[in-house]
């Protein structure tokens, strides 16, 4: 289970970054502002108009009512129990090919991103403010197949086949892609933010020009920023990464995404025409003051500290970690803009990942098959949840396991080399990967 959020540091603290797990102490001040942007964190918007000030514009249409519904505990969401459930965290994205020379001018130019579905936008939303219909029911099926390890090991793996039901604005696209993602973990965000562009970059080896395979690449959005945050990268900086939750998960306009109608879309004019919470025209339903102690919150919370790094285990499977290929892309060690080092074990890089994860969905320069390297501190504690991990994009795999033998594509060889590890290395490794 995720303890309650820890504050890393303060802006005013320039030794930013430091090993994983440690946390600084802040003033008083600090300290109060953090637990302030928590409390909107978790904050249960409502639609306009309401009688409670500075709480309202919730939708119209929307996916939760909180950061914290998604995030529970700024952690990841929960797994999908496969069963037709579908958790709050758990969301599907939405595009269609370009299919006209202006749709494809605006991709090519690095102008927009994606294409969204004309009739329901970029991201399916299911609830919505009286008096309007939801967008749909998002309904997974799951697929399942077994895998042999070498030492006879039998593990479960499943896939799931998103579909858009009882669509409640009318036929989307025929090209409609849905591409599920679950909500990810946000402790740690603001040392990943603090890592310098040139450290990500130094990683990059598009071209693999040292023959290992490995082909990371950044990705570049909007304005040739680079994308460090979300599993395809898509986000530069955490201000733009809340706004956008905010507008595709809330319905609410911030500061950076000031419309007050989120993801509604010219096809749906009901919506875009119904009450906001702005407290007058063209000011934001997220005050900046709000917006800012909700992005303060995120760049404050610390990462879990590690558990056993001594142990004899531990030690074995790291070794083991480095000798499989698995620290390629899962890099140990990162430096920050102070210079000290954390351990998030990533380095923010698009990787082709194969078909078996592919989406066929893409974003800026990620395709369909690219996900960026996502981190692995925390990894321990969300193998602990009762009920699965919730790990990848979609939170198809419910355990390390599961989740290494999905990988496909750069990351083949290696996951080949865990498909033969005999039992005890095995072990080891997973012990590992269970102290992060």
């Amino acid at each position: 289970m995720w303890r309650r959020a820890r504050l890393l540091v303060v802006p005013a603290l320039a030794a930013l970054a430091l090993p994983a797990g440690a946390a600084l102490s802040a003033d008083r001040d600090s300290r109060l502002e953090f637990r302030l942007g928590e409390s909107v964190f978790q904050r249960l918007w409502v639609p306009a108009p309401a009688s409670t000030r500075s709480a309202d514009g919730l939708g119209p249409l929307y996916n939760a009512r909180a950061c914290e519904s998604c995030h529970p505990r700024a952690g990841r969401g929960p797994s999908p129990p496969g069963t037709g459930e579908v958790p709050a965290g758990l969301v599907a994205r939405l595009s269609i090919p370009a299919a006209t020379p202006p749709q494809r001018a605006l991709l090519e130019e690095g102008r927009l991103g994606l294409i969204p579905d004309p009739r329901y936008g970029a991201q399916l939303q299911p609830l919505s403010a009286p008096g309007l219909p939801g967008e749909g029911r998002l309904a997974p099926r799951w697929q399942e197949h077994r895998v042999t390890l070498a030492d006879g090991l039998v593990v479960a793996l499943r896939q799931p086949r998103p579909r858009l039901e009882e669509p409640g604005h009318g036929p989307p696209d025929p090209g409609l892609r849905l591409s599920l993602r679950l909500s990810p973990p946000l402790l740690g965000l603001g040392l990943l933010e603090q890592v310098p562009e040139a450290e990500i970059l130094a990683a990059a080896d598009p071209q693999d020009r040292d023959g290992d395979g490995i082909r990371g690449r950044p990705n570049r959005v909007a304005g040739g920023r680079l994308g460090r945050f979300g599993w395809k990268a898509t986000e530069p900086d955490l201000p733009e990464q809340a706004a956008a939750a905010f507008a595709l998960d809330l319905g609410l306009s911030t500061p950076p995404r000031p419309d007050p109608w989120g993801d509604c879309t010219p096809a749906q004019p009901a919506c875009r025409q119904a009450p906001h919470g702005g407290a007058a025209p063209h000011q934001p339903e997220v005050a900046p003051a709000l917006f800012a102690l909700t992005v303060f919150y995120a760049r404050n919370l610390a990462p879990p500290p590690r558990r056993a790094v001594e142990a004899p285990g531990v030690r074995q499977g790291e070794a083991l970690f480095g000798a499989l290929g698995c620290a390629a892309c899962h890099r140990p060690r990162l430096a920050t803009a102070g210079g000290a080092p954390i351990a998030p074990y990533t380095d923010l890089l698009l990787h082709d990942m194969g078909e078996g994860l592919a989406d066929g969905h893409a974003e800026w320069q990620a395709g369909g098959q690219d996900w960026r390297t996502a981190p692995l501190w925390g990894l321990g504690l969300a193998t602990a949840r009762p009920g699965g991990a919730g790990l990848l994009h979609d939170g198809r795999a419910r355990s390390a396991p599961e989740a290494i033998l999905w990988h496909g594509g750069e990351a083949r060889q290696a996951r080949d080399r865990v498909l033969g590890l005999r039992a005890e290395d095995r072990a080891a490794l997973l012990t590992f990967l269970d102290s992060l």
